[in-house]
């Protein structure tokens, strides 16, 4: 039951399958926290902790893209091909590496949405190749 201090996630697991279904959530459930976790106030603009965390300097660089790399990484246990996988590294990459400019990495952080970007190529993978995996999105 919901507290007066946040939702209740106790309910809240991901699978550890390694079917195609349970990566699929994970990696949605990463995206989710790493770009679309927050609203700024005032506005109806999503923020993650990628954008957060990025505020720290090189330190939060490392940790994003670690995180970015995991989705990555699941993205090779999928068997994208690897002219996908390094697609999704570049854009890991290049966020990592516009990330170390003070401003304008912090700023970048808001509008190139690495991890967004990398979902996608894996939704359009899973939607040709696993086409169970497929759900309704509302």
């Amino acid at each position: 039951m919901p507290d007066q201090d946040g939702p209740d996630l106790s309910d809240f697991s991901l699978p550890m399958g390694n079917d195609p279904v349970s990566a699929r959530q994970r990696v949605e459930a990463m995206e989710m926290l790493l770009e679309r976790s927050f609203r700024i106030p005032g506005t109806n603009y999503p923020v993650g902790l990628d954008a957060i965390i990025g505020l720290i300097p090189l330190l939060g660089e490392i940790v994003t893209t670690a995180l970015g790399a995991y989705i990555v990484w699941e993205a090779r246990n999928l068997k994208l091909p690897k002219w996908k996988l390094w697609r999704m590294a570049g854009n890991v990459a290049f966020d990592a590496a516009i990330g170390v400019f003070p401003v304008i990495g912090d700023a970048a952080d808001l509008v190139f949405r690495s991890n967004t970007r990398n979902l996608r190529i894996i939704k359009k993978h899973l939607k040709k190749h696993h086409p169970s995996t497929r759900i309704i999105e509302g």
